[in-house]
């Protein structure tokens, strides 16, 4: 109460007859969404990791992190020496064996050797064309390409390191699609189940976007005891993945008092208000709810239906401070 007192008594000194100049409004209890928050992590829902399927010294990086890339660009190459050697070894024994399978062949038009040889014969060239297959294919993975347009995330390898099958060299994602994934606990499962609707919540930006779709996975964590929610975005435009969100499930409506984020002056502990009272603003403490799924803040206790506010403090907190004018004198 004493830092309270202090509080108030230091913004009462500079009060001023001179009205403040800055937006008014008057409460009133009105129509809010009820709704049961959860916090979140916006991810991407289109999302690549790429690796290659061939070992080799990366001697090519074309891209940096945040570039964006088209589908089938070339990102990076990697060292294709050994793959082309087994190429080549597999083209060698691809023409013996259609030198084989020739003779073979002959062979067994002429009856000097058996059905079973020639069979052998074919198998072998159909190994050996295989073999060329699966080894052009092998040196063909040693362009790294991308495999959707979109922008680098994340590279996790540099020129010169040695790239190995499965090993995680780019991770690529759209920008255009993003949701805010969000763990739901067992007991308010339900709750988020029967929600008509979704707003997420971005607390540092001060910004709310409605969400375009709700989808509630049908497994629930056996460490944890949640639910996984995610809830797809229509705009994603300033927004990136691995962003902090808060969801807010639109359960139902009631009847609240409540006042914009940016009407309340907080000082530490104590929250207020400037109300004008005979058109001089006066401040006053108040007790302050959740944030509704509008943006705006619940007010619990300290104003009154019909009360005016003032929407900007710091610009009423300025004119209250500002000396009055010096009465005006004639001229003798």
């Amino acid at each position: 109460m004493k830092t309270l007192d202090n509080f108030l008594k230091t913004l009462m000194l500079l009060a001023v007859a001179t009205p403040a100049l800055a937006q008014t409004r008057i409460v009133e209890p009105r129509e809010v969404p009820l709704s049961l928050p959860a916090e979140a992590v916006l991810e991407a829902t289109k999302q690549a990791v790429i690796a290659t399927q061939v070992s080799g010294r990366i001697v090519e990086v074309r891209v940096e992190a945040g570039q964006r890339v088209q589908a089938g660009q070339v990102l990076m190459r990697i060292d294709a020496r050994e793959a082309a050697e087994n190429v080549a070894a597999a083209r060698a024994q691809l023409a013996q064996a259609e030198a084989n399978f020739t003779r073979t062949q002959n062979l067994f038009k002429q009856k000097f050797v058996s059905q079973a040889a020639l069979d052998a014969a074919e198998a072998t060239l159909k190994s050996a064309r295989a073999q060329v297959a699966a080894a052009g294919a092998g040196a063909s993975h040693a362009t790294v390409t991308a495999p959707i347009s979109g922008v680098v995330a994340l590279r996790h390898a540099e020129l010169g390191d040695l790239a190995m099958p499965g090993k995680p060299l780019l991770t690529i994602y759209d920008p255009r699609g993003l949701r805010a994934v969000a763990s739901i606990p067992q007991f308010r499962l339900k709750e988020a189940q029967a929600a008509r609707s979704a707003k997420v919540e971005f607390p540092e930006s001060r910004r709310w976007q409605d969400g375009a779709r709700i989808e509630i996975l049908p497994t629930i964590d056996a460490h944890s005891h949640t639910a996984t929610a995610r809830v797809y975005l229509a705009d994603a435009a300033g927004l990136a993945p691995g962003m902090a969100a808060r969801v807010h499930f639109v359960t139902g409506s009631a009847q609240k008092l409540t006042v914009p984020r940016e009407a309340i002056l907080r000082r530490g502990e104590i929250s207020a208000v400037y109300v004008l009272r005979d058109g001089k603003p006066v401040l006053r403490q108040v007790r302050l709810g959740e944030a509704v799924a509008d943006g705006e803040i619940e007010v619990l206790a300290g104003l009154a239906p019909g009360e005016t506010i003032s929407l900007d403090p710091v610009k009423t907190g300025i004119e209250m401070a500002r000396p009055p004018s010096p009465p005006s004198r004639g001229v003798r």
